[in-house]
């Protein structure tokens, strides 16, 4: 596979996951948008769907923030640029 590929790979992946987080984002307001206001038990229940929500944000986050790391480092050790201090490993390749 050329470097090209896997650099167009890496992007991709990375995309998605940010398609995804945006997505996950938007629903999570758009949730707490149809909850807010009324008594005082459907605002503690929008509060703690708000904090759920941003725990699971922070997960989602993570999680791309992992997925982009990941190609990134295919990236780079596809071209030989890879950091075997950061866990990945480059194999020198000779020509005879």
């Amino acid at each position: 596979m050329s470097s090209t590929q896997q650099t167009f790979r890496g992007g991709k992946a990375h995309g998605e996951g940010q398609a995804k987080a945006d997505q996950m984002i938007q629903s999570a307001k758009d949730t707490a948008h149809s909850i807010t206001g009324g008594s005082s038990d459907t605002r503690q229940c929008a509060q703690e769907n708000k904090e759920q929500a941003a725990g699971f944000l922070q997960q989602t986050g993570e999680q791309v923030k992992q997925m982009a790391q990941g190609a990134m480092d295919a990236v780079k050790n596809a071209t030989g640029m890879g950091n075997a201090s950061s866990g990945t490993t480059t194999t020198p390749t000779s020509k005879h």
